[in-house]
């Protein structure tokens, strides 16, 4: 296994762990756990991507530990929001297509995927 490649896994638990953490804190009724997961994540990969390109560490171990690691355990939705703002400063109408699609199409995935699962549990007797 290769030092980035154990980097990334290493913080990958990590974040995994503190979102499990969040969510058992903050989900009773509402899920603020992953409101606030999302929201701290786009503050922390906004803050990091200006950091390590100020500081001209794009290939660092830090940044892959922080921001592929952590941070992708811990939310991909501060990814999308990172990913989102970079398109919308270069090119704003792929940004904006990019956040609609996903949107949309993310929910309208989830509401496929929940009717397959219920058609085939369903006719399984379940």
């Amino acid at each position: 296994m290769t030092a980035k490649v154990l980097l990334v896994f290493l913080g990958g638990g990590l974040g995994s762990v503190l979102r499990l953490a969040a969510g058992i804190h903050w989900n009773r009724q509402y899920p603020y756990g992953t409101l606030a997961v999302n929201l701290i994540g786009c503050l922390v990969i906004g803050a990091a991507a200006e950091t390590f390109t100020r500081l001209s560490m794009l290939d660092s171990s830090a940044r892959l530990f922080l921001v592929t690691g952590i941070l992708g355990g811990f939310t991909t939705y501060s990814s999308f929001s990172q990913e989102t703002f970079l398109m919308l400063e270069k090119a704003p109408a792929y940004g904006i297509a990019y956040a609609g699609i996903t949107l949309v199409v993310g929910l309208l995935c989830n509401l496929l995927g929940f009717l397959a699962a219920r058609s085939i549990l369903a006719a399984m007797g379940k």
